[in-house]
């Protein structure tokens, strides 16, 4: 009893959100998508809910109060709901949706930090209720913008072709490219994992894609199989390389975000170990991008294994690579998106033989879910379908009515916004100063662009069934 006495109400100094925003901070350096997802929402619903009981509380006085509330509260010297109970309950309740075990290890902190305002500050039981029921409604509204996401393999990502069982590695080439962006020092933690293996580092002066082409056709000439560690564009690059010499490749998650990895359920370079011990592979579709007036031999094609887009995308990454060197890449790229929405101006192209205006056109190598303007994840990866969405450019204030719709949940029902799904989209008029972005790099774009599968192209080794 006395423990609670003393523990209680020093939960109810964590004032201005300290307590949350280290458990955020935590959770973000875990290393784990589930906890930095938490970390993310808890924060988000934190601040949404702090700005929900500051407006509540300015619009409320004692005379504006409904009586059948009064009883519940003193007279207003306070903020009514209890700012620390809605911060604390939004927190707990976001990283619950995100990770449940982690969300339970935070529901007694959580709890005691209401119960310490009636205790330390003399709030009333309502007013703390209050505050747990604004925080709990706010953290639950975020999934309405940000659905969940559940760190679950694409339903193709299941063994259903014969892979090498490299033993401690043995017969895998892997090319480890330092520069993709990742904290993790993967040459170190590979040469743990599968001792036996090449690894091939590939530092900031060398050409990338000669150290692929030769580790690729090593492979070829030896047996085995190609591994790749790194974020989805040097992914990208050891797949093109991988699908025309018909090699295995194993996909080790080394960058910043790793969709690809992440989509075929290999979230840390030992489960991408293990798979390639344990000899799982399956075969994946690749987009193709074919330039010219007809797929064929004689017109030179790339491939992007998550997305291609054109118009806003490849400004906004411009706009980050310029400004990363001094900011960092995640505040560069919050500047570079503000200076995109002001400053840019929709692209005149053709789809599919009509004219058109857009802001963005997005195609994904498979239907992405979630609906909406924030594709995150992918269910299948052999699906043959192009997964289409466009912000057209033709109506009065579209960026406004975009951003409106995105707020408040209609995006579905927009004209500004369309979805759909294609096996095939012809893109005219790129004219010489087109650029488009595959898995993140932006590339020149001839004037005629021919959007398709390459169905199954890939094998790619495949996690471990439990």
């Amino acid at each position: 009893m006395r423990f609670i006495e003393r523990v209680v109400p020093r939960l109810g100094r964590a004032d201005h959100g300290v307590l949350w925003l280290a458990g955020a901070t935590v959770m973000g350096l875990s290393g784990k998508r589930s906890a930095r997802r938490a970390a993310l929402r808890g924060t988000g619903s934190v601040v949404l809910a702090s700005a929900a009981v500051n407006i509540t509380a300015q619009s409320l006085s004692a005379d504006s109060v409904p009586s059948i509330l009064r009883f519940l509260r003193q007279p207003i010297t306070r903020a009514f709901p209890s700012w620390h109970a809605a911060s604390a309950a939004a927190f707990a309740t976001a990283v619950i949706l995100e990770s449940p075990w982690l969300g339970a290890a935070l529901i007694p902190i959580a709890a005691g930090v209401a119960a310490s305002r009636a205790h330390t500050d003399g709030h009333s039981p309502g007013e703390v209720l209050a505050g747990v029921a604004v925080g709990i409604g706010i953290a639950a509204a975020t999934c309405r913008w940000w659905p969940l996401h559940l760190d679950e393999p694409a339903e193709t990502a299941r063994p259903n072709v014969p892979v090498p069982a490299l033993s401690a590695g043995q017969g895998l080439i892997a090319v480890v490219n330092s520069g993709a962006g990742s904290d993790v020092p993967a040459e170190i933690e590979l040469r743990t994992l599968l001792p036996e293996a090449d690894i091939r580092l590939c530092e900031g002066g060398d050409d990338l894609q000669l150290v692929l082409g030769q580790a690729a056709k090593d492979v070829g000439a030896r047996g085995g199989a190609l591994g790749i560690a790194g974020g989805d564009g040097t992914v990208n690059a050891a797949a093109v390389l991988a699908a025309e010499g018909g090699l295995p490749l194993a996909v080790f998650p080394a960058g910043t975000l790793n969709h690809f990895a992440t989509d075929l359920g290999l979230p840390t370079l030992k489960s991408t170990a293990d798979s390639v011990e344990a000899g799982c592979g399956g075969t994946v579709d690749l987009g193709r991008i074919t330039v010219g007036g007809s797929a064929g031999a004689a017109s030179p094609s790339t491939y992007f294994l998550n997305t291609f887009s054109i118009g806003a995308y490849p400004e906004l990454v411009r706009a980050r690579e310029a400004r990363q060197t001094y900011l960092g890449k995640w505040p560069a790229l919050c500047v570079g998106l503000l200076r995109v929405l002001a400053d840019g101006t929709p692209s005149k192209v053709t789809i599919d033989g009509q004219h058109r205006r857009l802001w963005l056109l997005f195609a994904g190598n498979g239907r992405y879910d979630p609906p909406g303007f924030a594709p995150s994840y992918r269910r299948s990866l052999d699906d043959g379908l192009l997964d289409i969405r466009a912000v057209d450019g033709n109506h009065p204030f579209a960026r406004t009515r975009l951003v409106t719709a995105f707020l408040t949940g209609t995006l579905a029902r927009s004209r500004v916004y369309q979805a759909t799904t294609v096996t095939r989209l012809r893109i005219g008029g790129m004219g010489e100063k087109g650029d488009y972005a595959r898995d993140g790099e932006v590339s020149p774009a001839a004037d005629t662009l021919i959007l398709d599968k390459s169905p199954r192209a890939l094998t790619v080794y495949l996690p471990v069934p439990h």
